[in-house]
């Protein structure tokens, strides 16, 4: 990874940037490291649901469905929209339009990786509430993916470390700021 904690301060210009894309894919790995190279605060959109709502996202799917939780998830996303700070978001937000209103707001990057890499990574499904129900994660993917190409900027994730992808995200808000 490029650098030191704080060398891009000032880049999000007071907005948030949102980490979008399917699960799998490192959002929240790679969400702490940019907060650190960006000087700004790492939020998880879950955690936050689950924070709030006062249990896990796999028991609110369990107890209330997919329907609940999106809805959840639209208030949370609500709160953070002004906030400086990355934000690590589930891989369904960009299902809602409502919720690209608030999105818009900031920065969007997609993180995506290959179907035969994210079956790698999702191989154990631990903590993954839509890998347990009927329809194939493929179909989800399929599904989703021209709403992840809706962002500022697209990262494909497949043969990047973790490092290399901050530095791809903090090389473009460089140039996004000149």
């Amino acid at each position: 990874m490029g650098g030191l904690s704080g060398e891009g301060e000032g880049l999000l210009k007071g907005r948030p940037l949102f980490l979008l894309g399917f699960m799998g894919v490192g959002k929240s790995t790679v969400g702490p490291l940019l907060a650190r190279v960006l000087g700004c605060p790492f939020l998880d959109l879950d955690t936050l649901i689950e924070e709030w709502v006062g249990k896990d996202i796999e028991t609110i799917f369990r107890e209330k469905g997919e329907e609940w939780f999106r809805i959840y998830e639209t208030q949370a996303l609500m709160k953070v929209a002004s906030e400086e700070a990355v934000i690590a978001t589930g891989g369904g937000v960009v299902t809602r339009e409502e919720n690209w209103r608030f999105l818009e707001r900031g920065l969007t990057v997609a993180l995506v990786a290959s179907p035969e890499e994210l079956a790698l990574r999702l191989a154990s499904g631990e903590g993954r509430p839509l890998l347990k129900g009927e329809r194939d994660w493929r179909s989800i993917l399929e599904e989703r993916a021209s709403l992840y190409r809706r962002a500022w900027l697209v990262v494909d994730t497949t043969e990047l470390t973790p490092g290399e992808v901050v530095d791809a995200i903090v090389k473009a808000l460089k140039g996004e700021a000149s």
